[in-house]
């Protein structure tokens, strides 16, 4: 039941697993079939909406300064909401919170407050739609497609959907009225002056409908798989102290206590790149690509696979694969460093995919994920409860492969 046959994935900042998109319902949607990014068709309007999208979050500081100083600004505000916290606390609810805000900045301009009900209510209809796309009944209807023609039977499993399509249309409808072409404040704005240039273009698939639905790629995509992937990281730190100390010792080396952490220090901390990059290689937060589809006729491995053709690629067989890493199912930084401790980048390393429809926020997802991950480690120090017995590295799997739930106790460092 996806939108074209074909997706985009990755376990970055866009690429959200979300294989359910219905074509109609409520808010006008119903031109929004092969909308967006994520799902869309390749083709024209994808190749536009793609590019457009690209240009923006550079435009917007992807790779730049202007975009790291709002996530190194998250970072500080998500570690005084850990170090506020007096006992044990399971850290989903604050990292949801803060990667959710890196969004919100691109997209309406602003961060909110972790308490501000708008805000907890957007994160709440994204949890409900992702719920009810990896639900059972979801599965079903994807498995018997003509059960997707029964209008009260996807209206119920879209429902959350609608209404997540029906928020940002609300955003979009505030900007609307206090838009001004001159004065650009967030992607929103950005793409209201690209419909305003092809407002008398009928064939052009820059549209209202085209802009829900690239919002709510960027915001699914931007915030559930960094989320999960820090999560994964935290876990990693208290079942691994002995990484974790190594990688405070890095940072105090290189970093200090008096400074914040920059994108400027990667090159310089190569076990604590390695550790990143293993949390994302071992945590494979999404294990199957979302769907594409062959173009043309094409041969692999003496297998002939015709035009036309569904494919659904196994990022984990590469990830796990037990003739590239030493040790594929154990969490091992050691998998991305030489003997002289120096980093190296795996080919077999694709957590972000790869080809035309790799992920497009990979720069912003590797700067969020550096900045968050090191200003943890530089402020805090990580440790399982004392009452509480060892978590499990066992993952559960919907639409992206999560950790179990843990609680965690932080002891301040500065």
């Amino acid at each position: 039941m996806n939108r074209g046959g074909e997706g985009e994935r990755g376990s970055c900042s866009i690429g959200k697993g979300s294989s359910m998109r219905l074509p109609s319902g409520p808010g006008g949607l119903s031109n929004a079939v092969g909308g967006g990014i994520v799902l869309a068709r390749y083709g024209i309007s994808w190749k536009e909406q793609r590019r457009f999208a690209l240009t923006t979050l550079r435009n917007f500081g992807m790779g730049k300064k202007s975009l790291e100083e709002r996530v190194t600004e998250e970072a500080q505000f998500l570690c005084s909401e850990f170090k506020s916290q007096k006992d044990q606390f399971n850290p989903q609810f604050f990292i949801n919170n803060a990667v959710a805000n890196v969004i919100c900045s691109i997209a309406f301009g602003d961060r909110f407050e972790y308490d501000d009900a708008k805000f907890q209510r957007l994160l709440r209809l994204f949890d409900a739609a992702l719920k009810a796309e990896s639900g059972i009944l979801a599965q079903i209807i994807n498995e018997i497609p003509f059960l997707a023609k029964i209008p009260w039977l996807i209206d119920r499993v879209m429902q959350p959907e609608y209404e997540l399509i029906a928020f940002l249309k609300e955003m979009v409808s505030e900007h609307q009225k206090t838009w001004n072409p001159n004065y650009i404040r967030d992607f929103i704005d950005a793409y209201l002056v690209e419909m305003e240039k092809v407002k008398e273009d009928p064939s052009s698939s820059f549209n209202e409908a085209n802009l829900l639905m690239t919002t709510y790629d960027l915001f699914g995509a931007g915030s559930e798989t960094t989320n999960t992937t820090l999560r994964w990281a935290l876990l990693y730190m208290i079942l691994y102290p002995d990484v974790q100390s190594k990688v405070q010792e890095e940072i105090d080396q290189v970093i200090g206590s008096e400074r914040q952490p920059t994108m400027g220090d990667v090159l310089q901390m190569p076990y604590t790149n390695a550790v990143i990059h293993e949390v994302q290689r071992c945590g494979d937060i999404i294990p199957l690509a979302l769907p594409h589809m062959t173009y043309r006729d094409m041969e692999i491995k003496g297998y002939c696979i015709p035009k036309g053709t569904t494919v659904i690629t196994n990022l984990s067989s590469v990830l796990k694969d037990q003739e590239i890493w030493e040790k594929p199912f154990q969490f091992y930084p050691k998998h991305f460093l030489d003997e002289n401790g120096k980093f190296v980048k795996r080919e077999a390393f694709i957590p972000f995919s790869a080809g035309r429809r790799a992920c497009l926020g990979e720069q912003l997802a590797r700067m969020e994920l550096f900045l968050f991950f090191t200003t943890f480690l530089q402020q805090l120090t990580f440790e399982i409860p004392s009452d509480q017995p060892r978590p499990s590295e066992d993952p559960f799997y919907a639409l992206t492969q999560t950790p179990g739930p843990y609680n965690i106790r932080v002891i301040a460092r500065v």
